[in-house]
């Protein structure tokens, strides 16, 4: 009698880790979407501000039709990116097209004062530093996550609830002007 009580004892004892086990993982991938979510609630701020930034420059730089027309072409591929990996590089290839904008400025004194203008780079410059936030905040998340899922033993959960590791949000590792922010210069 007392070996069934044993047995039951850490058949109890299993069945209560694995749930537990369960819900931290449930736990751990809410969090990263929701922390996929940030990034993305700040991404679409700044798609909603490049628009506004262009018409304000276009006002002044009527000639450098090309410079708005790489900005346009970006935001479009920045917003239809499907996978993580292609939602990195068209955002890399945003914010050097934004770069391309803010060195047009530079050349338009009157621009640059201009109150709108100074409002929209504000604007931009907290919309990139909290996508940098979010992104680091959803990175950390992923990581958890996937060290949860490759370790022993809470890889045995994952493996038969069908957890799979995420992807983490990066810049492209080869170019080193990728990994620079956007200077907003007054």
């Amino acid at each position: 009698m007392l070996t069934l009580y044993i047995i039951l004892g850490v058949m109890a004892v299993v069945v209560i880790w694995a749930i537990a086990a369960y819900n931290h993982f449930v736990s751990l991938v809410n969090r990263a979407k929701e922390a996929w979510a940030d990034i993305d609630v700040q991404l679409k701020r700044r798609y909603d501000l490049i628009p506004n930034l262009i018409n304000t420059v276009k006002g002044y730089a009527t000639h450098e039709q090309t410079a708005f027309e790489k900005v346009t072409q970006a935001r479009a591929a920045a917003m239809g990116a499907g996978s993580l990996e292609e939602k990195g590089k068209a955002e890399m290839s945003l914010a050097g097209a934004l770069k391309s904008v803010f060195a047009i400025a530079e050349a338009y004194p009157e621009l640059k004062a201009n109150q709108n203008f100074l409002a929209l780079q504000t604007e931009l410059s907290d919309t990139e530093n909290k996508i940098q936030a979010a992104r680091r905040f959803y990175n950390g998340n992923v990581r958890d996550l996937n060290t949860a899922i490759q370790v022993f033993p809470g890889n045995l959960i994952a493996g038969v609830f069908k957890f799979s590791a995420m992807e983490f949000f990066e810049l492209e590792a080869d170019e080193q002007a990728a990994k620079e922010p956007v200077q907003v210069k007054f």
